[in-house]
């Protein structure tokens, strides 16, 4: 006898058959569970606040069988974003109230989300306010290195889940209270999957990719590319050493859709950091 609980639903592009499929995600990942999420404050030993996540929907197991011998697999549909989703209205309604631009950065492990922060907050800050959420499952390392450019930073700690929700930004940004007319960073969990799936409230996704990741990332991946406003190439001083197709990699990203922007830029050496920043500034200036 085989038991499935799917606990995600949602409507995704697959880049294979051209067409909008369902998407189901078990709850094996850990993103349909509470993870125990925990925010903290670098510097301050004392300060932690518990995330009771409950914006997911309870599991429902069922079983049965199917002939003598042969199981079944039962998938059980549940839309566990949809309390998610109504939290990320509120969420998005006390952004706009307040004129805080919130951008929710993704990628996967290791290409470069904090060191593009660590060198953009410094280029925003004499203009305009910046506060950051950063997101990881363990550890306040990422939290420690945006404190140190003196911006008020929180850490949320998401245990065994792999992406932040609309709760755990909605109890951040309680504790925080960004100022008016700001930028509000959210550094999501390092995942090109289940993040994709989570409206937070954002204004706009911005997905980031390394040139060391490969050039059909935004095939393997459509959801994170199909969700995003601005896609990132970032590492780009390293293409000499790598073999990376630019061109092949912008071509795959737009074929999943074509209204997505696309920078491409090192944050080791500056070099095209001038077109991101202007495009930036021109997204807190339209706010």
């Amino acid at each position: 006898m085989r038991v499935s609980v799917v606990s995600v639903s949602k409507l995704f592009y697959n880049s294979t058959n051209k067409r909008f499929n369902r998407i189901l995600m078990c709850d094996t990942c850990g993103c349909s569970s509470d993870g125990g999420a925990v925010i903290y404050k670098p510097g301050d030993a004392s300060y932690h606040v518990h995330v009771n996540n409950d914006s997911h929907a309870h599991h429902e197991h069922v079983a049965g069988d199917h002939g003598e011998s042969r199981g079944r697999q039962v998938l059980v549909e549940q839309d566990v974003l949809l309390q998610n989703n109504l939290l990320a209205e509120r969420n998005r309604g006390f952004f706009e109230a307040k004129n805080v631009l919130a951008i929710n950065f993704l990628s996967s492990p290791g290409s470069g989300k904090t060191t593009l922060l660590e060198k953009t907050i410094p280029l925003i800050k004499p203009e305009y306010p910046v506060s950051v959420i950063e997101g990881d499952q363990q550890t306040t390392r990422d939290a420690e290195r945006i404190q140190a450019l003196d911006v008020p930073v929180l850490q949320v700690n998401t245990g065994t889940g792999c992406h932040l929700d609309a709760l755990m930004i909605h109890k951040a940004v309680r504790e925080m209270n960004p100022a008016d007319s700001s930028l509000l960073c959210i550094e999501n969990v390092g995942n090109l999957v289940c993040p994709a799936l989570f409206d937070l409230g954002e204004a706009m996704k911005v997905v980031v990719i390394s040139v060391t990741e490969g050039d059909d990332k935004p095939l393997k991946y459509p959801t994170m590319f199909l969700e995003a406003d601005l896609c990132i190439l970032n590492k780009t001083d390293l293409l000499p050493y790598v073999p990376f197709d630019v061109a092949a990699c912008r071509e795959n990203a737009l074929h999943v859709n074509r209204r997505l922007e696309w920078l491409e830029l090192s944050s080791a050496t500056g070099e095209g950091f001038d077109l991101w920043i202007q495009w930036l500034k021109s997204k807190l200036k339209k706010g």
